[in-house]
């Protein structure tokens, strides 16, 4: 996903307009605007019905659906943790918890500083190294509660030294 960026109705039109043709369509449009918006925007829903002849009811019947699709902008960093049997054998359910307390936030929400976005996934294809969690397009295997910390601290850094 790219970062997200500022969208205008026409910018939405031309995503839906390239994508509307194809058989499921709806999918595809989702997200697209998803990875150029970096969420699917309310105004947006009725655009897409709009033009795919469907109602804002079903299309919201979609996006809710599927976990996948945001309908707030994300935070700068997203921190996925794998809640497949793999990880939870090995002790994710404290890890989840412990980040939900320490970021304040449960999952499909974001800090309120923008700074950091928590979903949950169901397989990372890490099992050997579990738990796993994934910030942004890095894995991290065998995180514990400390690791966690230390991995939250190393972001953090980045972002103050970044500016």
């Amino acid at each position: 996903m790219s970062s997200a960026t500022e969208w205008t109705a026409t910018s939405i039109q031309s995503i839906i307009d390239r994508l509307k043709h194809k058989p499921g369509a709806m999918l595809p449009i989702l997200h697209a605007i998803q990875d150029e918006v970096g969420y699917i925007p309310e105004q947006a829903v009725s655009q897409i019905a709009d033009s795919l002849l469907q109602t804002r009811a079903e299309v919201h019947g979609v996006i809710s659906f599927y976990h996948h699709f945001r309908t707030t902008p994300p935070g700068r960093h997203t921190i996925e943790i794998c809640r497949a049997e793999a990880c939870q054998a090995m002790g994710c359910r404290s890890l989840e918890q412990h980040a939900k307390t320490t970021l304040g936030i449960d999952y499909h929400q974001t800090t309120a500083d923008r700074r950091f976005s928590m979903e949950a996934v169901y397989c990372l294809g890490n099992c050997a190294t579990a738990p796993s969690i994934r910030i942004d397009d890095d894995i991290h295997g065998r995180v514990s509660v400390d690791k966690f910390d230390a991995l939250l601290a190393d972001y953090q850094k980045q972002m103050q030294e970044a500016g």
